[in-house]
C-alpha cells in the first residue's frame, strides 16, 4: 500500500508542477518548448523503470504474477510504449476538438491539464474494475467510430469560418445542464454573471476531451492487459504515459499551424480511427499499421503543404 501511495503523491507532485510552476501563465507553447517538456516526461517514465526494478526486487509490493524485477520493468516498458504510441490516435482527435471549439492555443493546456487529471481518475476506475466494466460497454465503440466518421465529413465539407459552436450536439446538451456561453473568458471554465454560474466553450471542450479519452480507453487498457495482469505495472505504465501526451500534443499540434495541409491529414486521421473502432471486434490491426497510416498521412500533408501553393482565402 505504502509504495501505491508514494507513486500517487509522486504523480501528484509531477501535475502539480506543470500547471503551478512550468505553466503558471496561460501562453503559447512554441515547438521548442514543447519538444523539451516532451523529452522530459519521456526521461522520467524511463527513468521510472529502475524504480520498478528495485520495487519488485525488494518485494515491496504485491506480486500475483511472480515477475523477477528485469521482468517486471521489460512489461512496464512494453505497457508505456504500447499507451503511448495508442495516444497518438488521441492526440489528434483532441487537436480536432480544439480546433471545432475555437479554442486558442494559449488556453489549450489549461483543458487538456484538467483533461488529463480526469483520464487519471477515469484510467484507475477502468484499470481496477476494467475487465468487467469494458465488457458492459462494447457497444459504444460503435457510437463513437461513427461519430468520429461524421466529424471528419464535417471538417472536409465545412469552412473553418462557417463553424457555429451553437450547432454542436455537444453544446445542445450542456443548455439543458447548465447555461452555456459561446465567448471564450481567458482560461476560466465557467464565469459567474448576475449570480449563476455559465460555462463556456473550454469547458464544453473538456467534456468532450474526457469522453474521447474513456472510449479511447477501451482500446488501450485492454492491450496493456494483454501485456500483463500486475495493478501496479498497468497502472503506472499507463499513468507515465498520460502524464507526457500533453506535451506531446502540443509537439504534434503546433504542425497544424505551419502546414495547411495538415488539415486534410487529420480528416484522413479520423476517418481512420474511426473505422478502426467500428471493426475493432471483427479486425485486429497490429499497432504498427496504425503508426504506419498516421506517419504517411502527416507526411503526404507536409508535403503537399510545402510544395502546392497555398490556398488563396
Amino acid at each position: 500500500m505504502m509504495i501505491w501511495i508514494s507513486f500517487i503523491i509522486f504523480v501528484t507532485i509531477l501535475l502539480a508542477l506543470d500547471l503551478l510552476v512550468f505553466n503558471r501563465n496561460a501562453h503559447v507553447i512554441s515547438t521548442q518548448e514543447a519538444t523539451k517538456y516532451t523529452i522530459l516526461w519521456v526521461s522520467i517514465a524511463l527513468a521510472f523503470t529502475g524504480i520498478i526494478y528495485l520495487i519488485y526486487d525488494g518485494s515491496h509490493i504485491a506480486n500475483p504474477e511472480n515477475l523477477s524485477a528485469s521482468k517486471a520493468s521489460i512489461k512496464y516498458i512494453t505497457g508505456y510504449l504500447i499507451e503511448l504510441s495508442l495516444s497518438i490516435d488521441n492526440i489528434f482527435v483532441i487537436a480536432i476538438i480544439f480546433k471545432s471549439f475555437a479554442i486558442e492555443q494559449q488556453y489549450q493546456h489549461r483543458v487538456l491539464f484538467w483533461g488529463i487529471v480526469g483520464a487519471l481518475i477515469f484510467r484507475a476506475i477502468m484499470i481496477f474494475f476494467g475487465v468487467a466494466l469494458i465488457r458492459e460497454i462494447d457497444w459504444m465503440t460503435y457510437i463513437f467510430g461513427a461519430f468520429l466518421l461524421y466529424t471528419a465529413f464535417k471538417m472536409l465539407v465545412s469552412k473553418d469560418d462557417d463553424f457555429n459552436p451553437k450547432e454542436s450536439t455537444i453544446y445542445k446538451l450542456a443548455r439543458r445542464w447548465f447555461p452555456v456561453t459561446d465567448r471564450i473568458e481567458g482560461q476560466d471554465l465557467f464565469i459567474k454573471k448576475m449570480g449563476k454560474l455559465i460555462a463556456t466553450p473550454l469547458f464544453l471542450a473538456l467534456i468532450v476531451i474526457e469522453l474521447t479519452d474513456v472510449l479511447f480507453a477501451l482500446d488501450s487498457i485492454p492491450a496493456i492487459l494483454a501485456i500483463t495482469s500486475d495493478p501496479f505495472l498497468v497502472f503506472s505504465s499507463n499513468i507515465m504515459a498520460i502524464i507526457g501526451l500533453r506535451s506531446m500534443y502540443f509537439f504534434l499540434s503546433n504542425l497544424l499551424n505551419k502546414f495547411q495541409y495538415i488539415h486534410y491529414s487529420l480528416i484522413a486521421i479520423l476517418t481512420f480511427v474511426g473505422l478502426k473502432m467500428i471493426l475493432v471486434h471483427y479486425i485486429h490491426l497490429p499497432e504498427w499499421v496504425s503508426l504506419s497510416f498516421i506517419f504517411i498521412a502527416l507526411m503526404l500533408g507536409v508535403l503537399a503543404s510545402r510544395l502546392l501553393p497555398h490556398k488563396i482565402d
